[in-house]
């Protein structure tokens, strides 16, 4: 079975997030071209496109009562090693398809309360490029 199709509380969560991220760029006149695109084993969790920009999303939502004093951001769970998982993808998508949009790499943050409902969104365009992502 596909892992994304398993609706485990975690992936419920993820979904809320990008459910709200896709209504966020919509209302910012992004077009959404794929959600959870699976290239190689890499996943992308939203791709999307503006007049200028092709941009691959990174979602991260969590609970705002759960998160942690260890992890004041969740941004930050997007390591170095998922930025290269995520361009490795990007490269494949790109490969294929004729595009003269430039490539961005952003983060959603997405807040939510105990019930399940969006608190805030930060949304970071640029969040990482692929020479950070290799950078040591």
């Amino acid at each position: 079975m596909h892992i994304l199709k398993i609706f485990t509380e975690k992936r419920i969560t993820g979904n809320v997030g990008e459910d709200a991220t896709c209504r966020y760029l919509r209302r910012r006149f992004y077009k959404i071209i794929a959600r959870n695109l699976v290239e190689c084993g890499h996943e992308i969790d939203i791709v999307a496109e503006n007049r200028e920009y092709l941009c691959f999303v990174e979602v991260k939502t969590r609970t705002a009562s759960k998160i942690s004093s260890k992890e004041s951001r969740p941004a930050l769970s997007v390591t170095p090693e998922k930025q290269r998982s995520i361009i490795s993808a990007a490269n494949i998508y790109t490969r294929f398809r004729n595009t003269r949009k430039k490539i961005r790499f952003d983060v959603a943050e997405v807040y939510l309360d105990d019930e399940k409902k969006v608190i805030k969104i930060n949304y970071m365009e640029s969040a990482f490029t692929a020479n950070t992502s290799f950078a040591r």
